[in-house]
């Protein structure tokens, strides 16, 4: 059984997945990966989560105010083992339920063009291609997705 532990970027657990997140990454983004590096510091996350299979830690997501009611979705990572198994979407999910906690109306955030799964992830999960935004305008490798977390009705 999968649960997911509310927690910050100051958990052992969350720091470990993080740095094979970063292992993988620098194999992916090649020589590109220091840009991007130096976009995903995690020592200012206050809201993340992992999640466990027993107690094992095997995947993790965080959240970045990115203005007044938009969080940034960031660090999303399931160890190789354990994917394909619908981990990441729970993960994700369990973000978007503490963001509406909070009162956020939108989740965004950033991947690379390289990070299929991630892309396929993101489209099943309802999330938009937009514009890329903030540092990663102008950047070619990246694409950008947003979420509206409370749609309107009509």
């Amino acid at each position: 059984m999968i649960t997911i532990k509310r927690t910050n970027s100051d958990d052992p657990n969350f720091q470990e997945l993080v740095k094979l997140l970063d292992l993988e990454l620098q194999e992916r983004d090649g020589e590109e990966h220091l840009f991007y590096a130096n976009l995903n510091k995690t020592n200012t996350l206050n809201y993340a989560v992992v999640a466990y299979d027993q107690d094992e830690p095997i995947g993790c997501g965080a959240l970045r105010v990115y203005a007044e009611d938009v969080m940034e979705v960031k660090r999303m990572f399931v160890t190789l083992e354990k994917r394909g198994q619908g981990i990441a979407s729970t993960i994700l999910s369990a973000l978007e339920t503490w963001c509406k906690e909070l009162g956020i109306k939108k989740c965004i955030l950033e991947t690379g063009k390289n990070q299929l799964e991630a892309i396929a992830l993101y489209k099943k999960n309802q999330y938009k291609i937009i514009p890329n935004f903030g540092k990663y305008e102008g950047v070619e490798n990246s694409v950008c997705f947003e979420k509206e977390l409370y749609a309107q009705t009509s």
